[in-house]
């Protein structure tokens, strides 16, 4: 799900840059300061996580975790999703810095959307918090995967295979990620309930 540099037109990258910018400007706002910890710990997870590649076909597929982020860190999950893309793009050249506003918000949006849509489920209990957990974890990997390949389609008709490519692979993952973030949400509910209580509000 990295877009990689050369590969998006001028609107779109310049679209990205504009849309990365205000999602980090309004995480950085919403940010409690208390929990930095809290957002140093999932950034990292979501460098590592995405930076284990599986080759499917043309394409390859990653864990992603921004279901996971967007549950527990809300809109703070933008500029921890920010911070990790940046240091992959300067440390293992995944994706490109002019591309970074484009993959940003292809991955930080979807968190911050789900943990909206899906936060009054994640602060419940029992069976309602497994689903709202789950849907979290599986919405957020389908809008990524959709906002990329929408990326690339609008950048030119030659990528409209490789946009597809791209969602196909990545409906496994889906999958996956919504059962890690339920199963992470369960065992946190449990032992550190307070990490539940996203602000997305000022």
């Amino acid at each position: 799900m990295h877009i990689s540099e050369g590969v998006c037109s001028g609107p779109v990258l310049a679209g990205g840059w504009v849309l990365a910018a205000a999602g980090t400007a309004f995480g950085l706002k919403r940010l409690d300061y208390d929990r930095l910890m809290t957002v140093a710990i999932l950034s990292a997870a979501f460098f590592v996580g995405s930076l284990i590649h599986v080759p499917i076909g043309p394409v390859s597929a990653h864990l992603i975790v921004n279901g996971l982020l967007g549950a527990i860190l809300g809109a703070a999950a933008f500029p921890a999703i920010c911070v990790a893309l940046l240091l992959q793009a300067v440390l293992f050249q995944y994706g490109g810095l002019i591309v970074l506003g484009v993959n940003t918000f292809d991955m930080a949006f979807p968190a911050v959307a789900c943990s909206l849509l899906f936060g009054p489920w994640l602060r419940a209990t029992g069976t309602r918090r497994t689903v709202g957990a789950f849907c979290c974890g599986f919405f957020a990997v389908f809008l990524a995967a959709l906002l990329t390949a929408a990326a690339l389609a609008l950048s030119g008709e030659a990528f409209m295979t490789t946009a597809t490519a791209i969602f196909l692979a990545h409906l496994p993952i889906m999958a996956v990620e919504g059962i890690i973030t339920a199963m992470a949400v369960g065992f946190l509910a449990k032992v550190r309930p307070e990490l539940l209580t996203i602000r997305l509000a000022g």
